[in-house]
């Protein structure tokens, strides 16, 4: 299945399908108005899932300086379970590799074992707890991170740590 898939930048082009996901996957989705700011925004990275002109899955990601924060990750109900998310973190692993990050991470629905073993299968660990994050319905959110091991964060804890 993966073989056919191409990950690229999400643009004016692929945002609408991109909303419509959205609606698809959340009960508290990002608007259209939403995601279409995340294309002028310049710490915003938003990789799409594409298999022809359709868009399967998409993860949003702000960075600042050397750490990234996964906003969104999403693939449509007909497409789960077939390496779309993974192939998508995969891609953000390498752009965030390239770039020297110390680290990525993310929030997941407590209740969201799928998620979280996805994660952790990449090298993300629980690095906390956010009580009562999401609204719809009301939960609590693991706080997952990738420690990369580069960037200036890392180095300033060595420097505090010397």
């Amino acid at each position: 299945m993966s073989g056919d898939l191409a990950i690229r930048r999400m643009d004016d082009q692929t945002v609408h399908q991109v909303a419509e996901l959205e609606k698809a996957c959340f009960d508290d989705p990002w608007s259209l108005g939403s995601l279409l700011g995340e294309l002028a925004n310049p710490s915003a990275v938003y990789l799409t899932a594409m298999r022809g002109q359709t868009v399967l899955g998409y993860l949003g990601m702000h960075h600042i300086l050397d750490e990234g924060h996964i906003t969104n990750l999403a693939v449509g109900p007909a497409y789960r379970r077939e390496g779309v998310a993974r192939m998508l973190l995969l891609e953000l692993i390498a752009y965030a590799r390239e770039r020297n990050f110390a680290f990525l991470t993310l929030e997941v629905r407590a209740s969201n074992q799928a998620a979280a073993t996805l994660y952790s299968g990449l090298g993300f660990v629980q690095a906390g707890l956010r009580k009562g994050y999401y609204r719809k319905p009301a939960e609590d959110a693991l706080i997952m991170t990738l420690y990369m091991g580069g960037g200036a964060t890392q180095q300033n804890e060595r420097a505090l740590n010397a």
